[in-house]
């Protein structure tokens, strides 16, 4: 991109004050500048007028979800189906490791967090020991595909590298990087973060597969006939990836999507529950649900809202392929960004001072035709680490982990 389609585009969307310390840049910052510029979709910009509107949810009502007794009572056939799937390649797993360990006291990519006690053991290396379970349970391996972001590809990359990716086939081994979206003012202006540099965040977790899209890997996805996606999140240390039994259910009950779910240890705790929403699969967020909501019952007298999502969901890559095209619905989220200020000094706020832009997987799943909620053992497969000590903590993890046989 030339200065001159630089101005032109960011004139278009009145953000003509990023270039403000253009002619200050050596060569090198003057094109990553405007590589920036080029790549960043400043069309969402302007939906920060219509912020309420894009909040509103739909008619919520209950969705079932299969619960433990069905599962135990079809285990047998609903894994033998998911190592099928597995044995003929047609499953594989993407891990969102975009994150930082910061809340955990780390500036490294969280899924480099050190979890053992009195040995090495890494976010990343339980992880990989859990999906080995199942490469040896299978006898064959399936392909993982990495999202990392800017902030971090370099040294995940290397991490995993060095620790020759815990015994994990390179081979099946791609990474790629999330889109980033860019960070601004209440009034919808874009940030700088440096005088070369846009302030930007990753798009959301419901940005892996367009993310995945453009760096080229869907045609790896095709090529090699993988027909479900079993999309994880890095900071739960227990969950189980690609489990046979839970492809077999989603096969078996010809679903477009799965997702893994525990009961909720409390109508308030933290986590986004399962629900159609004008009668397509859904999830409410924790915040999103109204004492009404909380105190429903279902028709047996229990919650109707009660299995909460764990981020891990099995998608048909079939139907992945159908939305790609649909935009998904855009969240525009309060943060602390930091930034430039009037006199060209970065200023790291206290308080939120601007919007960060989303998309989200539950958009995602909205807009699939079904939905298995596909209930788990919490103890067994639900270990977040969210924070240093407390409440989905190191410390909590590592209680959990001890209590599944995991030596720290």
């Amino acid at each position: 991109m030339t200065l001159s389609q630089a101005r032109e585009k960011l004139e278009k969307y009145g953000q003509e004050h990023v270039l403000k310390y253009y002619d200050e840049l050596n060569e090198r910052e003057k094109d990553e500048l405007l590589a920036q510029i080029e790549a960043t979709d400043m069309s969402i910009l302007e939906s920060c007028k219509h912020r309420d509107e894009l909040a509103k949810k739909g008619v919520i009502t209950p969705l079932a979800a299969m619960q433990l007794p069905e599962i135990e009572a079809n285990r047998e056939s609903f894994t033998e189906t998911g190592l099928e799937a597995i044995k003929a390649g047609k499953v594989g797993a993407v891990l969102l490791a975009g994150g930082m360990g910061t809340r955990l006291g780390s500036d490294n990519p969280k899924g480099m967090y050190n979890v053992g006690l009195t040995r090495e053991l890494y976010i990343f290396e339980c992880l990989v020991n859990n999906m080995l379970d199942v490469v040896h349970q299978a006898d064959a391996w399936f392909h993982l595909f990495i999202m990392t972001s800017d902030k971090n590809h370099e040294a995940t990359v290397s991490f995993l590298k060095e620790h020759d990716y815990f015994g994990y086939k390179a081979e099946y081994i791609h990474f790629f990087m999330q889109e980033m979206a860019a960070a601004t003012d209440y009034d919808g202006k874009i940030y700088l973060e440096e005088k070369g540099k846009l302030s930007t965040s990753p798009n959301g977790n419901g940005g892996w597969f367009i993310s995945m899209k453009n760096a080229g890997l869907l045609e790896l996805v095709q090529k090699e006939e993988i027909e479900w996606l079993n999309v994880f999140a890095v900071d739960n240390v227990l969950q189980r990836i690609a489990d046979p039994c839970f492809v077999g259910a989603t096969i078996q009950k010809n679903c477009a999507v799965g997702a893994k779910v525990v009961r909720k240890n409390a109508p308030d705790e933290k986590v986004g529950v399962m629900c159609l929403e004008d009668g397509r699969p859904s999830i409410v967020e924790y915040y999103e649900l109204t004492d009404e909501l909380m105190n429903a019952k279902d028709e047996n007298g229990d919650p109707a809202y009660y299995f909460g999502v764990i981020l891990n969901y099995l998608f048909r890559v079939a139907d992945l392929l159908e939305i790609l095209e649909n935009n998904l619905p855009l969240h525009i989220v309060e943060k602390k960004i930091p930034f430039l200020n009037e006199n060209g000094e970065q200023v790291k706020p206290e308080t939120p001072n601007g919007f960060k832009f989303e998309n989200l997987v539950l958009d995602m799943i909205h807009q699939m035709k079904s939905c298995l909620p596909f209930e788990v053992v919490r103890e067994k497969e639900f270990a977040p680490i969210k924070n240093k000590t407390g409440v989905d903590s190191v410390e909590s993890a590592r209680e959990l982990l001890k209590k599944n046989g995991v030596t720290l």
